[in-house]
């Protein structure tokens, strides 16, 4: 695998047209245990994506690499960020060419790589891109939906976007806070949703493919069950703290995205338009599975259950323990983690986008 893809890709690269007034380092986080890698038919479809775009690459004029590209492969929880923070170090070191950092893996690779760059000192990120290659199962957090997608970066004129974080605030006597820091990079959520993402995790390694839609099926039946779903006091503010909106409301899910047009779970479209929250009210089990169809297709938006909106932060409260999930990870807040708060960071993370 990591010959193959190595070999493909610095081939593409020597013929990209990123940052073409500078020598291109390439470092390259890659996760074998991803399914794009160690599930056969889809690590043969990404191999004849590559080869393809090896071909596609050659219209392009060549260019020197500044040395050899670098793949490190992970090894498990945590690798990914070792890694990077390791490449941060060398890039430290050397600020004469512009560093490109391809992760390639799923939604907690990305994460990993993207919580080392947010950490990194400014001058480190003025000098590096970020690409994130679909090479998981759900690719919620990719910079494509498709690895052709993600490829095309490579070959056609650029930019650098400055994405923020959402961060989960914890009250300062909270139990769960000397878990933190908390740093999502897709969306941050509280409730059914986190509850699918902990069941989920716990299952991996034991059943292969994507368990997340098993578990959407079975949280409705019982999540209830599992956690007491009660009123929660949610307060929204805009950049300039200027209050949106409140309401005190039993509620489901309360979930944030750094934007708007954002999915988790493979590709369920939570936040399917410009808002960039979603907050579901109580329902009973026939509307929890309606609801649940439309998420899907991104029409839960027009249900009355669902609340909508664009907010810079969100204050909540409630008197019950509750999941919180951060790009798949979860952590069990309990009432003395409360008041808590979503809140949208600084634009830090340099993200390679179509010019």
């Amino acid at each position: 695998m990591d010959y193959l893809f190595s070999k493909t890709l610095s081939e593409i690269l020597a013929h990209s047209v990123v940052f073409p007034g500078r020598p291109l380092r390439c470092m390259v986080v890659a996760n074998p245990t991803a399914g794009g890698f160690y599930i056969k038919s889809k690590w043969a479809s990404h191999i004849r994506i590559l080869n393809k775009y090896v071909e596609k690459a050659k219209a392009n004029p060549g260019r020197q690499l500044h040395k050899n590209i670098i793949i490190n492969l992970t090894q498990g929880k945590g690798s990914a960020k070792e890694i990077t923070n390791a490449f941060i170090n060398m890039i430290e070191k050397d600020q004469n060419p512009f560093y490109l950092i391809i992760s390639a893996g799923g939604d907690g690779t990305h994460s990993e790589v993207m919580f080392s760059i947010y950490n990194a000192p400014a001058h480190v990120r003025s000098n590096v891109a970020i690409l994130r290659l679909p090479m998981g199962t759900g690719n919620d957090g990719a910079d494509a939906t498709t690895l052709e997608g993600a490829l095309d970066l490579l070959l056609s004129p650029s930019r650098i976007e400055y994405a923020p974080a959402v961060q989960l605030v914890l009250a300062d006597d909270g139990p769960a806070k000397s878990k933190g820091p908390f740093l999502a990079f897709n969306i941050l959520s509280v409730g059914l949703d986190a509850y699918v993402t902990h069941k989920t995790n716990s299952m991996k390694g034991k059943v292969a493919g994507n368990t997340y839609k098993f578990w959407i099926d079975m949280a409705a039946l019982f999540y209830e069950k599992k956690f007491k779903v009660d009123f929660m006091d949610v307060r929204a503010f805009d950049v300039d703290n200027n209050e949106l909106l409140s309401f005190n409301e039993k509620l489901l899910l309360l979930a944030m995205g750094v934007s708007g047009h954002r999915t988790y779970g493979s590709q369920q479209k939570i936040l399917s338009d410009h808002r960039n929250v979603c907050a579901v009210k109580k329902m009973s089990l026939l509307n929890k599975l309606k609801i649940k169809g439309q998420v899907t297709k991104g029409k839960h938006t027009e249900n009355p259950n669902a609340i909508m909106l664009n907010a810079h932060r969100l204050e909540f409260s409630g008197k019950h323990p509750i999941l919180a999930q951060m790009d798949g990870e979860t952590v069990l807040l309990q009432p003395e983690d409360f008041p808590a708060k979503m809140e949208l960071t600084s634009p830090v993370i340099p993200l390679l986008k179509m010019g």
